[in-house]
């Protein structure tokens, strides 16, 4: 299923902005026990999601329960990729569960999703209901309504509410970015109280939520701080103005992200990708396998025909690469097709690509060797047609082997990695990836790449030209991070 994704035309049009997400990743959650009882039989939970990871079973987005106890409200993805959300309550399935016959398996794009629950409806179908991106989802496998004035979990003073991990067993962890959590204790509301359908575009985008009554155990968490405290200063802060922040696991200040549902950054995509890859940390670190490197290598969730456009990578052991790769081809094909130009990469000491009779391997035998903890930056022209490496803020010698890269030489291609005879413009469909590669047989490479959406801390923090992304290195004057603000000026 491919998701509605968030507006890209945001940046142009104006809108309310959402600034933060969180990262989550394996023994990472937030969680707190209620003060006392709120209203057990309506309520609302609103949040977005951005999934990571190998897209398998587990990822607890929501739950309420008992540490360890025979009590569980968990909201999740199934290794299948459908949604499931039921209760047990000492030991016991209620006649509380539903799994939807639609699969949420899309890495590149934000889901919406309000769980609105008011079992003092008469009407069973009214007492559970479930939106994604605006829309109510009415195909489930499994339907099974609870009784009238069935008492929920939730709110529920007995037991813990927990956000990224499962309140049973702390284990089944959410894997993936999540953005304006809104949980709304005694109301059950509609889609349209945390988000509107765009006029122009008709892309669900969310709205500002300030405005809302929250009730007892409600909140709102915009991630918009660092700490690690359960107080107003803490990552898991309640801006609601209840008060009812969340206790941190797990989780630091590089767990903050920019990537949100109003501004969608690049990742790795676990979808387009070698079997033996393993990919974690939302996406952005990536770890191959002792085997065939040829096997070992991945492209991004996005595609692009213009702009220009720039990231970096973090070699950690062994020999990652950085490049770019056509979109058109599965991507074995792409890197081993004896067709012009398919992918153009640089690998410690080594600058590969293809030319018109096949794989070259050592176009440049100038380019620097890197060593762990690198940083090596990848700069693509698709307005003029080539491609620029640096090493730790050096741009380096390009496929010429005597001239140092030029990025900013605009149809010159200066110093470009790829010669003139192989503009990326001229090649295939012209749509080109940033290319995740393994370079080493064994043992294999590990590597942190960052599209501006940084999952380490840096020392200088450098945004792009306008004001996106967080680099090691200043991007070049008119090239841009991988993000859709920028994509809806410059993609």
């Amino acid at each position: 299923m491919t998701a509605q994704t968030i507006l890209p035309a945001n940046s142009v049009t104006g809108g309310f902005n959402v600034d933060n997400s969180l990262r989550f990743q394996s023994n990472d959650y937030l969680k707190i026990d209620p003060a006392g009882d709120g209203n057990l039989t309506t309520w609302t939970s609103s949040f977005w999601v951005k999934r990571a990871g190998a897209m398998g079973g587990g990822n607890i987005m929501w739950d309420a329960g008992t540490n360890g106890g025979n009590n569980y409200s968990p909201f999740f993805f199934q290794s299948n990729g459908t949604l499931r959300f039921y209760e047990v309550v000492g030991g016991t399935l209620q006649s509380f569960n539903f799994i939807t016959n639609r699969v949420f398996l899309d890495p590149t794009a934000w889901y919406h999703f309000v769980y609105r629950v008011d079992t003092t409806q008469g009407t069973n179908t009214n007492r559970v209901r479930l939106y994604v991106n605006g829309v109510q989802e009415t195909s489930f496998s499994t339907a099974a309504y609870p009784a009238e004035d069935y008492n929920t979990l939730k709110n529920d003073a007995t037991f813990e509410m927990i956000i990224g991990s499962a309140s049973d067993n702390k284990g089944n962890d959410m894997q993936g970015y999540m953005s304006e959590f809104v949980h709304i204790d005694g109301q059950s509301l509609a889609p349209t109280s945390f988000g509107e359908f765009d006029e122009d575009s008709g892309i669900w985008k969310p709205i500002n939520v300030g405005g809302l009554t929250f009730g007892t155990n409600g909140f709102y968490l915009q991630f918009k701080e660092t700490g690690t405290s359960q107080n107003s200063s803490g990552i898991g802060a309640d801006t609601s103005g209840q008060d009812n922040h969340m206790a941190v696991s797990g989780l630091a200040a590089i767990d903050q992200s920019t990537d949100t549902c109003t501004n969608n950054f690049a990742t790795a995509n676990p979808l387009d990708s070698g079997f033996k890859v393993n990919l974690s940390e939302g996406n952005l670190k990536f770890v191959g396998e002792t085997a065939d490197y040829i096997q070992q290598w991945g492209r991004t969730t996005f595609g692009v025909s213009r702009g220009k456009w720039y990231w970096e990578m973090t070699k950690i052991a062994n020999n990652p690469c950085i490049g770019i790769v056509t979109m058109q081809s599965p991507i074995n094909l792409a890197l081993e097709n004896n067709t012009a130009a398919r992918c153009v990469i640089y690998c410690s000491g080594q600058l590969d690509g293809q030319d018109n009779s096949g794989r070259v391997n050592g176009i440049a035998t100038s380019i620097a060797d890197y060593d762990d903890d690198d940083i090596v930056s990848c700069m693509m022209d698709l307005d003029n047609g080539f491609v620029y490496f640096a090493k730790n803020g050096t741009i380096q010698i390009g496929a010429d082997d005597s001239t140092t890269g030029n990025p900013a030489s605009g149809s010159s291609g200066t110093g470009a990695a790829n010669p003139t005879s192989q503009l990326l413009t001229n090649q295939h469909d012209g749509v080109w990836s940033p290319l995740i590669y393994d370079n080493s047989s064994n043992p294999a490479a590990t590597a942190i790449y960052n599209f501006g959406n940084p999952i380490v801390a840096l020392s200088s923090g450098v945004a792009d030209g306008n004001g996106f992304g967080s680099f090691e290195y200043a991007p070049p004057s008119g090239y841009y991070s991988l993000c859709t603000k920028n994509l809806a000026e410059y993609g």
